[in-house]
């Protein structure tokens, strides 16, 4: 609960962030007056962009909003596998803990493939709008369970060999992010999946072969 919470809270404060940067940007550049031909000065073009932006956040938060928060949570993953490990795999000694710069740089990394992969998509949505949502569920099922798999093998084998177990089973992976973005479609429970998705990842990575190719 926690996670959930942290998660959700910095991920609308950032949005609510950008989103008032935005308004910003375009009062600033905009000015109190603009002349237009045959109107002349008119007082109202800021408000007009202001009131724009405002909705151009709000529809791009429906996008936006889960990859991340997603894309938060996975910061502290840590957590999550911990607890896991805890019940379902206690004579494992406790995994080393990522320092907090690395996973906040990790995360950051992360949270800026996910916001240019899912705003260049949405062409992809408007052009094939009756598959936007399977195009929306695979770009992302993808991409959580690349970030999510690396993040929880690397706590027990390192960052170079989560990336060659990733690659080895990137199929499984990709399946099981792509089961972690179809919930994510769904209100209120999204709110815990990306919390389940930790959990299932670091389930993943003890039943995964992690010698050889799997058959």
């Amino acid at each position: 609960m926690r996670v959930m919470l942290i998660g959700v809270g910095l991920a609308l404060v950032l949005l609510i962030g950008v989103g008032a940067g935005f308004v910003w940007l375009g009062n600033y550049l905009v000015g109190d007056e603009v002349w237009i031909p045959i109107l002349g000065e008119v007082r109202w073009v800021d408000d007009l962009v202001s009131w724009g932006a405002a909705l151009l956040l709000a529809v791009l938060s429906i996008f936006l909003m889960i990859p991340v928060a997603s894309a938060i949570t996975s910061m502290f993953l840590d957590d999550v596998a911990d607890a896991v490990e805890a019940v379902h795999y206690p004579t494992l000694p406790q995994g080393p803990r990522t320092p907090f710069f690395e996973g906040l740089k990790d995360t950051v990394n992360f949270l800026g493939v996910l916001l240019l992969v899912n705003i260049a998509a949405l062409l992809l949505y408007v052009i094939f709008a009756p598959l936007a949502l399977f195009i929306f569920w695979a770009v992302n099922g993808f991409l959580l369970g690349r970030e999510y798999y690396t993040l929880a093998a690397m706590r027990r084998v390192g960052r170079t060999r989560a990336r060659q177990l990733r690659r080895q089973h990137m199929l499984t992976i990709w399946a099981a992010g792509t089961l972690m973005a179809i919930p994510l479609t769904v209100p209120v429970l999204n709110l815990v999946i990306p919390i389940l998705g930790a959990a299932t990842f670091t389930h993943l990575f003890h039943l995964l072969p992690q010698q050889g190719s799997r058959p």
